[in-house]
This record gives structure tokens, C-alpha cells and sequence, in this order.
């Protein structure tokens, strides 16, 4: 079994943006970070030499984490090489060019649900099977990386992302009750108009910045603003915490 202070943390998708800031942030405050990413493995491997230049304990694990198969195995390598889980940061995410609803095809939609909820389901199954204190585990933690598109529907933009965001905020409420008593806290945040490149995926990279005078607070957010919601989220400062969001959207 593992030492009660051994802090094991897997973050999905985190070869850039929100999931890179939040494995370096994790390293930074102690734990033992698995990287994922699915196709770019120079920009996660890079995120594992900004850890271990700070002699952080990292792994780099290529998979496709809507794949069960894939997701299994990925855990199962972090059972190897780093120990049983204590965190789990749910942040592989997709979107596709804006659009209507009209105008989108099955195809597109099926995959923006697969990505981003089947992923997200298959991850903490996995997590809990390890964690839980009926699985023979000591507790932990789990962070959805959602959006504030789930609140505000992102209509004739990209309903079907928010869509998908939706059912991650359904997902955290009810694992949230139903783990609670297994030792795991289950929360969510929701970030919006934060500079990532998945703004680029939606044929707007400048998007932040075209909006950024229109938000409150008359300015984007960066990752690392993200990644330290995430943490604090995992932390023993929340142990009180669960089936919460934290909305970072620059009071949108």
C-alpha cells in the first residue's frame, strides 16, 4: 500500500493549456504527475522536462482517454511506475468550428460527446475503482475540467461542446453523492475565455481577446489562474468540498 503522503495525480490531456499549467503546478507542490496527451509528444514530453528540471517525479502516457481500453491500460502504467492514484483531473476536452446546430453533422457531434463525456466517465471509474475505500483505497480526489459554455449554452457557436460540458457538471453531482462515502471528493470548474489554443480549434483564435472588453472584469484568464482553482480543489483546504463548482469566466 502506498505511504499516506504519497500524492499520485493524473491529468488528462495535458500536453498544453489548462492540463499542462495544472501538472506543473502539481509537480510544484509535490505530487507525482502523469502527463497524457494523444498526438502531441513533443509538447508533453516538454511539459515532463519542466517538472523534472525542478526534480519532479513525472510519466508520459500516449492514449486516447475516450477509448476504454486505452484508459485501462493508462491507469494500469500509473499503477506500475508511480503507485494508486490519490487525484484525478478530468480535462480532455475538444471542440469543433463554430456552427449551428443545423449545420452540424452526426458525425461531429458523436465525437464531441465521445471526447469529452465518455472520457470523462471511463477516467473516473478507473479512479474510483482505486481510490474508494470499499475498493480496498485510502480516498482522493477528482476535478472536471468543465466550461462556463454549460452555463451560458455557447448557441450558434458550439451548443453540442456545451452540451457535453453539461453532462460533465450532471456527472460531477452525481459521482459527488454517490462516492462521498467512499473517501473521494468529486468538484468542478468551469473556465471561459481563457488563452488555450482550443480557441483555435473553433476557427477563432482571437477570440479571447475580441471579448475580453465585453467581461466584467475586462480581461482574459490564463491557465495558470485555471490550474490553481484545480489544486486548491484537491488540497486538504477543501476537504470540505465536493459536488462544487468554482466559475472562472472573468465574471461572466
Amino acid at each position: 500500500m502506498k505511504p499516506e503522503n504519497k500524492r499520485i495525480v493524473v491529468v488528462t490531456g495535458s500536453s498544453r493549456g489548462i492540463g499542462a499549467a495544472t501538472a506543473i503546478k502539481a509537480a510544484e507542490l509535490g505530487y507525482e504527475v502523469c502527463i497524457n496527451f494523444v498526438k502531441n509528444e513533443s509538447a508533453a514530453l516538454n511539459v515532463a522536462e519542466r517538472i523534472r528540471s525542478h526534480h519532479g517525479k513525472c510519466i508520459v502516457v500516449k492514449a486516447d482517454m475516450s477509448k476504454e481500453k486505452e484508459v485501462i491500460r493508462l491507469f494500469e502504467e500509473v499503477d506500475k511506475k508511480l503507485g494508486t492514484v490519490t487525484a484525478l483531473v478530468n480535462n480532455v476536452g475538444v471542440v469543433r468550428e463554430k456552427a449551428r446546430l443545423s449545420e452540424m453533422t452526426g458525425d461531429r457531434i458523436s465525437d464531441i460527446l465521445t471526447a469529452n463525456v465518455l472520457s470523462c466517465l471511463l477516467c473516473s471509474r478507473e479512479a474510483v475503482r482505486r481510490m474508494g475505500i470499499s475498493f480496498g483505497g485510502n480516498g482522493g480526489n477528482i476535478v472536471n475540467v468543465s466550461s462556463a459554455a454549460s452555463r451560458l449554452g455557447a448557441s450558434g457557436e458550439y451548443i453540442d461542446y456545451a452540451a457535453s460540458k453539461g453532462a460533465m457538471d450532471t456527472l460531477t453531482i452525481g459521482l459527488s453523492k454517490e462516492v462521498a462515502s467512499d473517501g473521494i471528493r468529486v468538484n468542478s470548474v468551469r473556465p471561459g475565455y481563457i488563452f488555450t489554443d482550443i480557441h483555435a480549434n473553433s476557427g477563432d483564435p482571437e477570440r479571447v481577446e475580441k471579448l475580453a472588453k465585453s467581461l466584467p472584469m475586462q480581461r482574459g484568464g490564463d491557465s495558470r489562474e485555471v490550474a490553481d482553482a484545480i489544486l486548491w480543489l484537491l488540497s486538504e483546504e477543501a476537504s470540505y468540498v465536493t459536488g462544487s463548482f468554482i466559475d472562472l469566466a472573468g465574471g461572466r
